[in-house]
């Protein structure tokens, strides 16, 4: 019923099949509404983070040709400068009372109850009008390489990838899921739709911070989250551990043994012995019930996808009775290509094609997607949208292959492909992950195009650092101090060493620098999905980079020529 009156109070406010309402908003119940009430009155959803300055929200706003604006509140409604978007003829505010130049969303609701009143079927005979070809939303990617660009996806795109991943993913009406991924990126409102689709339920997490609390408040049975989700947790647990008792280490690390015995043997489909389920079960209800708990104690399948997961990470999980499954896909796919199934899994991978999806490695490597997932084009860009869809197929930008069983492996992205001044080609995200599986580092961002060597720029675990440096009687008034201990830098020269062994000279990291702080969202370092924007990343620390480059260059890492 809400979605109704809203979608006719939209119509009352004068906004017709094809024109773009706009929504900026943190996740809750409210954005759903306002996203079925747009698609269902056959207008074109445009999302925008609510995390975004206002500046590049108002770039949105003005590209889209957006007619109106939903947002939560007067305060974040005055964050955008409306001489600015011109286009824009109505905000409306999900909390709060009326306010100059805005109408609360209770206001359009009435109004849509009124049109309702005297036209009962209107709303569903506008809906039944909708086509699978007919534009449903706009969703702005999130701008690694330069201005964001508009994603066009229909109703059919959408509507056929949800249908592929029900049929992938188990899902049913006695799920609850918690959201705290944005509802602006593709990934969240997806699963959204497949989980109302199966008549699953969603709490929303009240912020980021809140998420811990929420998991154990909400008890959900499905999550999906990007991958440094998932980090923070496994950063958790390692630090409690290192924290405990020896015996109690010894006993964590005896569990996590069994745990991973029993999981090779569950992916590889092997019998798993009676004396290892005997052990299996004693580890999991002495050792891993409590870390089940830590996320509510009745997630069934946690969901990986933005951005690759480490083996390690997605293999521990597993140990300890929690499932992973790894998806990839981009916004331009609506947004699934492949992922890992429960009875087909396997780390290190983002698993097999979804149905009635297409794959194929092109001769230099890049993926190649085909299917009726894939976007129409970018919003007034042709030129770019003729770069992105040729000969019939999608072209991805990211590179990677195919393995023996048929996982596709993701190795780096086209465009990230560093190029050494001796013409030699590094991909910086299997060392990125290498180095970030470190108890030392949160962080990894890896330089070195058109360099003669590769260094990286890494962001410590602070806590675990600060923890180590206390219990080894170093004094520190700030974090730079702290990192400059000859006794602390050898922390990271060991982990540097271990990722170097066995790689081609070239492929390995000649030097660290380490940074004092995290990489920041505010500062543009990170995008809304908080994948590094690493062109940003340089240009923020572009001293310490240089300075590691004057120096001269150490002697080559371990590693065959």
């Amino acid at each position: 019923m809400r979605v109704r009156e809203l979608a006719l109070g939209l119509s009352a406010l004068g906004v017709k099949a094809g024109e773009r309402v706009a929504i900026l908003s943190e996740n809750r119940p409210e954005w759903v509404e306002s996203d079925l009430a747009i698609l269902s009155a056959r207008a074109v959803t445009v999302p925008i983070y609510p995390t975004l300055p206002g500046d590049q929200a108002e770039f949105i706003l003005a590209n889209s040709d957006a007619k109106v604006l939903i947002v939560p509140n007067a305060d974040v409604a005055a964050r955008i400068r409306r001489p600015k978007v011109p286009k824009v003829q109505h905000v409306v505010l999900f909390d709060g009372g009326p306010a100059e130049g805005a109408r609360t969303l209770a206001e359009v609701m009435t109004q849509g109850r009124d049109v309702s009143a005297h036209e009962p079927y209107r709303h569903r005979a506008e809906a039944q009008k909708a086509r699978p070809e007919d534009l449903a939303t706009v969703i702005y990617t999130s701008g690694t390489t330069g201005n964001p660009k508009g994603v066009m996806l229909t109703h059919g795109n959408i509507a056929s990838n949800v249908a592929s991943c029900i049929r992938a993913i188990p899902i049913n009406n006695e799920d609850l899921a918690l959201s705290f991924l944005p509802l602006s990126h593709i990934f969240e409102r997806m699963m959204t739709f497949a989980l109302l689709r199966q008549g699953a339920s969603i709490a929303y997490a009240e912020a980021l911070d809140k998420v811990p609390q929420n998991l154990t408040e909400v008890r959900p049975t499905i999550v999906a989250g990007v991958p440094r989700f998932y980090e923070k947790i496994h950063e958790r647990i390692m630090s409690t551990v290192r924290a405990a008792k020896p015996a109690r280490q010894r006993l964590f690390e005896s569990a996590l043994d069994v745990g991973r015995e029993r999981s090779q043997a569950e992916i590889q489909g092997r019998p798993i012995s009676r004396t290892l389920l005997w052990k299996w079960r004693i580890a999991s209800m002495t050792v891993f019930r409590k870390i089940r708990e830590a996320v509510g104690g009745r997630v069934r399948l946690f969901i990986s996808g933005g951005a690759p997961l480490s083996k390690e990470i997605g293999e521990f999980f597993h140990a300890c009775g929690l499932t992973i499954l790894e998806g990839y896909g981009l916004t331009e796919t609506s947004p699934v290509i492949t992922v890992n199934r429960v009875d087909d899994l396997k780390f290190g991978t983002v698993g097999k094609p979804v149905a009635n999806v297409d794959v194929r490695i092109a001769e230099d490597g890049e993926i190649l997607a085909r299917g009726p997932n894939v976007m129409t084009g970018y919003w007034n860009l042709p030129k770019d949208t003729k770069e992105a869809l040729r000969d019939g197929w999608f072209h991805t930008g990211d590179v990677g292959h195919f393995d023996p069983q048929g996982f596709l492996v993701i190795t780096d992205r086209k465009k990230e492909l560093i190029k050494t001044s001796g013409g030699k080609f590094v991909a910086p995200q299997p060392l990125e992950a290498a180095l970030k599986a470190s108890p030392w580092v949160s962080t990894a961002v890896v330089v070195g195009d058109k360099r003669k060597f590769c260094i990286a720029l890494l962001v410590p675990r602070f806590e675990a650092v600060e923890k180590f440096a206390h219990e080894h009687g170093l004094a520190f008034s700030n974090r730079r101090d702290m990192l400059a201990f000859p006794a602390v830098r050898k922390l990271f020269d060991a982990e540097l060493e271990k990722v170097n062994a066995g790689r081609a000279q070239h492929e390995t990291v000649k030097k660290v620098a380490l940074l004092e702080r995290e990489l920041s969202m505010a500062e543009g370092e990170l995008t809304p999905t908080l994948k590094v924007k690493r062109r940003v990343v340089e240009d923020h620390f572009k001293e310490p980079i240089e300075a590691l480059y004057k120096e001269d260059a150490p002697p080559p890492a371990p590693g065959p020529a």
